[in-house]
């Protein structure tokens, strides 16, 4: 029988979303300095760092995937299928429009300056941006503009949102019988081992196939798994039985997580980087996949036992996180480009380039939500007045967030 969570919202679900953004901010630092791909980069690359990069990275995106879906599943509650696709359109599309012509070009513009040594001003820049009329290829690949980078999550929210208001339309009624049926599949150690065979399985057959792209048209790899936890999430969000079975699988979950990582990150460092499929690879993919879910529903069990409270500092990071996300990492790429230049301790550059990051993301946040023309570019609901804002912000968290 299903037991649905009488709360308007789960403050477990929030704090995981906050701290999963907190998470992205220090990865996407963190990318300055990895020999990975980056927009940006430190002229001292910083080997030791990735085995802690590829701790989070399995899981943090597709767990930010769930708990979008169950915050999708508190609006939709109240909302009906024309209200929902409104909303969300609302919320996300202004963001999105900002960051393609505001928040994002400066990414853009440094990573032609340090690759491609581009000598043109910003502003010569921005008109062949938006224009498309730049043929820039760093890294060999054509810079596409105007673009979204980080922001292709909202992107990809978004039409996931709208795809489910769709559905809504006509299938409403299936939502409760869609959710006991997750509660049976996923019932005592199913909740572990049927989503992590979804995972092995699109992995072995999907991945090979579509590389991740975040370019919507043709990820379809990423579509599986982002799209499908997405509808998990929104399934599970209100389920009494499965939150309670996520806190009884949190010690096994996370016991599973850390082997795998273990597994996945040493094959990662020992195998040679090659398309052929051996044995290695298949273990070190496998490995992969069992992490992605298993550290999830680590954090969803422990979430659920420990993290029960909400209140004003809840209230506060909940709605602060979405104009976080915004802009952290143009400031990330900005800072890192010039901060590079000035030689200092790279311990002391990086612990600059972090609280930096955060107290400019604390300061946009600040100044976003007291003005009612900035709110809603930032995903904040606009307020009637000013003396009513921390009033009309506790209430927005019931309404649902990114």
């Amino acid at each position: 029988m299903t037991s649905a969570v009488s709360s308007d919202r789960r403050p477990d679900l929030d704090w995981i979303r906050v701290g999963a953004f907190f998470l992205l901010i220090l990865y996407h630092v963190g990318m300055f300095y990895v020999p990975w791909g980056f927009h940006v980069k430190s002229p001292h690359p910083v080997e030791w760092l990735q085995p802690f990069m590829l701790l989070t990275n399995p899981w943090r995106l597709t767990l930010l995937f769930l708990v979008s879906g169950a915050a999708t599943r508190f609006m939709a509650d109240k909302l009906s299928a024309g209200g929902l696709a409104k909303a969300r359109t609302a919320r996300l599309l202004p963001p999105i429009l900002l960051a393609v012509f505001v928040i994002v070009p400066p990414q853009s513009y440094y990573e032609i300056v340090e690759k491609l040594n581009y000598a043109g001003s910003f502003a010569e820049f921005y008109g062949k941006y938006v224009t498309m009329s730049g043929h820039w290829r760093p890294d060999g690949e054509p810079l596409i503009t105007p673009t979204y980078n980080h922001m292709w999550f909202v992107v990809y929210l978004f039409f996931y949102s709208l795809i489910l208001a769709a559905a809504f339309k006509w299938g409403r009624g299936l939502v409760a019988p869609l959710q006991r049926g997750v509660e049976r599949t996923l019932d005592g150690w199913g909740l572990i081992v049927w989503p992590v065979v979804a995972f092995i399985l699109l992995r072995a057959t999907l991945f090979p196939l579509f590389e991740i792209t975040h370019a919507l048209v043709d990820d379809w790899y990423n579509h599986a798994i982002s799209f499908g936890t997405f509808l998990l999430g929104f399934l599970i969000a209100k389920s009494e039985p499965l939150k309670a079975r996520f806190i009884a699988l949190r010690w096994p979950a996370l016991g599973l997580a850390a082997v795998s990582y273990g597994v996945y990150a040493s094959l990662s460092f020992i195998l040679p980087d090659t398309d052929e499929v051996t044995a290695g690879e298949i273990v070190r993919q496998t490995a992969f996949a069992v992490d992605q879910w298993c550290a999830i529903a680590a954090v969803m069990g422990f979430g659920a036992k420990h993290l029960t409270r909400g209140g004003p500092v809840l209230t506060y990071l909940t709605l602060g996180v979405f104009p976080f996300y915004i802009v952290h990492q143009t400031f990330i790429v900005v800072a890192g480009h010039y901060l590079a230049k000035l030689g200092m301790n790279q311990a002391l550059e990086a612990a600059i380039l972090i609280a930096g990051t955060f107290a400019t993301c604390f300061a946009t946040y600040e100044i976003v939500h007291r003005v009612n023309l900035l709110r809603p570019l930032f995903g904040l609901k606009p307020l009637v007045t000013a003396k009513n804002v921390d009033r009309a912000d506790a209430a927005e968290v019931n309404r649902g967030t990114v």
